[in-house]
C-alpha cells in the first residue's frame, strides 16, 4: 500500500516520497521472504525434524538476503535523516543540495553499499554437517552455523554491530534531536508571528507564511517519528551485536540467540507499522489513498475524461508527503 500510494504522480514528485517509496520495497521483500522460513521453522520443522541440504542452503540465503535489504533499509533511512536535515538547516539552498539526481545517487548507493558491509558475513557463516543416530538408523544433518576460528569472525560483528548498527542510530540520534530542537524553534516562531499578526497590514503575509510553516512541520514530525522507531528496534541490537564481538563465541550462542526471534519480531515491525504511521500524520497520503481506493472501486461508473488531479498538478508545484 505504501509503494502503491508513493508512486502516484502527486506524490512520486518529490524526492523524500521516493525515498519513501523504496524504503517500503525494501521492507516489503524482507516481509514476504520470512513467510516461508516462518512457515518451515514454527510449523513444518517441529512435526517433521527434517534438517535437509535444501533447507540448510535455503537458510543460508534467507540469512543473507534479508541482512542485505534490512541494511539497504537501513541506508535509506539514515539518508532520509540526512536529506531533511539538509532541508531545515540550508533552506535557502536546498533547491541546489536536495536534487532529483542526487536523491538517485542515494537511493542507489543504499542498495549498493550493503552487500559490501555483508562481506564478512558471506565469509563466516557456512553449511556445516553433524552425524547423529536414534532408533531407526544414522545419517547426516545439515545447519548453518559459523566458523568462529580467527579474525574474520571479530571482524563480522564488528561491522554488523557498529557499522551498520550503532553508527547510523548514533547520526540519527544527534539528527532527531536538532529536528526536536527546530520543531521547538518554528513553535516559537509562529507564536511570534501570530503576535505580529496584530497588524492588518500584515495579516495575510503572516497566514501564508503559517501555512507553509504547518506543512513543513508535518513533513518533519512524520519523519521524526519514522527515525525514532527505527532507533527503538535497531539500537538493541547494535549493542548486543556489540556485546557478541567483544565477549566473544560464546555470548552470541547463549545470549544473542535468545533475542534472536525478538530481534526479527522488532525489525518486521519497523518496516510494517509505517503505513499507519503516514496515514495517521500525512493528510495528503490519507486522500491519495483514499482517492486510490475510490478510483479503483468507481472507475467503471466514471466517464473516461481527465482527472481534477492530474490537470492540477501540471500547474503546481512538487510537494512532499504531508
Amino acid at each position: 500500500m505504501n509503494v502503491a500510494v508513493l508512486t502516484r504522480r502527486d506524490m512520486a514528485a518529490a524526492p523524500i516520497n521516493r525515498l519513501l517509496k523504496w524504503l517500503a520495497v525494501a521492507d516489503v521483500f524482507v516481509m514476504l521472504e520470512y513467510v516461508p522460513f516462518s512457515i518451515y521453522k514454527y510449523l513444518l520443522l517441529p512435526e517433521t525434524l527434517d534438517f535437509s541440504y535444501s533447507w540448510a542452503m535455503y537458510l543460508l540465503f534467507h540469512m543473507h538476503f534479508a541482512q542485505i535489504l534490512h541494511t539497504a533499509s537501513i541506508c535509506l533511512t539514515l539518508s532520509l535523516a540526512i536529506w531533511r536535515y539538509i532541508a531545515i538547516k540550508y533552506s535557502d539552498r536546498s533547491h541546489v543540495l536536495c536534487t532529483e539526481r542526487r536523491c538517485s545517487i542515494a537511493i542507489l548507493s543504499s542498495f549498493i553499499l550493503p552487500p559490501i558491509l555483508c562481506i564478512p558475513t558471506f565469509m563466516v557463516f557456512d553449511i556445516h554437517t553433524k552425524n547423529v543416530s536414534d532408533t531407526q538408523g544414522s545419517g547426516l544433518v545439515y545447519h548453518l552455523d559459523s566458523n568462529n576460528q580467527g579474525s574474520l569472525y571479530q571482524i563480522n560483528f564488528w561491522v554488523h554491530s557498529v557499522v551498520i548498527k550503532l553508527l547510523p542510530c548514533s547520526i540519527l540520534t544527534v539528527i532527531s534531536l536538532w529536528l526536536i530542537r527546530a520543531l521547538y524553534n518554528a513553535n516559537q516562531h509562529q507564536k511570534n508571528l501570530r503576535n505580529y499578526s496584530a497588524c492588518p497590514a500584515a495579516e495575510k503575509m503572516v497566514k501564508r507564511q503559517h501555512k507553509a510553516d504547518k506543512r513543513t512541520d508535518r513533513t518533519t514530525k512524520m519523519l521524526l517519528a519514522v527515525l525514532l522507531l527505527f532507533l527503538v528496534t535497531e539500537l538493541p541490537q547494535g549493542i548486543l551485536g556489540l556485546m557478541s564481538g567483544l565477549l566473544g563465541a560464546c555470548f552470541f550462542k547463549r545470549c544473542y540467540g535468545l533475542f534472536g526471534e525478538l530481534m526479527d519480531f522488532l525489525a518486521l515491525l519497523n518496516g510494517a507499522i509505517n503505513f499507519i504511521l503516514y496515514c495517521s500524520m500525512s493528510r495528503q497520503f490519507r486522500q491519495t489513498f483514499r482517492q486510490l481506493l475510490l478510483q479503483k472501486h468507481f472507475a467503471r461508473f466514471l466517464p473516461a475524461t481527465a482527472s481534477h488531479s492530474d490537470s492540477h498538478n501540471q500547474n503546481t508545484m512538487k510537494t512532499s508527503i504531508p
